[in-house]
């Protein structure tokens, strides 16, 4: 039982360590935006893949490192949405200012 949990455990590092490397090799090699925020998404997984397993060591899970996973997954959400939107307002010309959302007449 714990033979199979120490294979398990070091398949999955290696599984997010190959996919950090992928992603660094992306990010440093395309030139595109939305491809480079693709690479940096592929590195937040494997990033999370590690912490996953790392908390997967001992017998009991570590609830801290699944409880920091899954918060990191809605940030990680959240700022690649807020970087698609700065990719296409910065592709086409736009400029986002904070005036063009008030809706208030002074």
């Amino acid at each position: 039982m714990i033979l199979n949990s120490i294979n398990i455990v070091t398949c999955y590092l290696a599984l997010g360590i190959a996919l950090i490397s992928l992603g660094l090799h992306g990010l440093i090699s395309l030139h595109d935006p939305i491809r480079r925020l693709i690479a940096v998404n592929i590195m937040g997984s494997g990033t999370f893949l590690i912490m996953v397993a790392l908390a997967r060591r001992e017998e009991i899970p570590d609830p801290l490192l699944h409880a920091l996973v899954v918060t990191g997954l809605v940030v990680a959400i959240s700022a690649t949405a807020f970087a698609l939107r700065l990719i296409t307002a910065s592709t086409q010309g736009e400029t986002v200012s904070p005036d063009k959302s008030d809706t208030r007449h002074e």
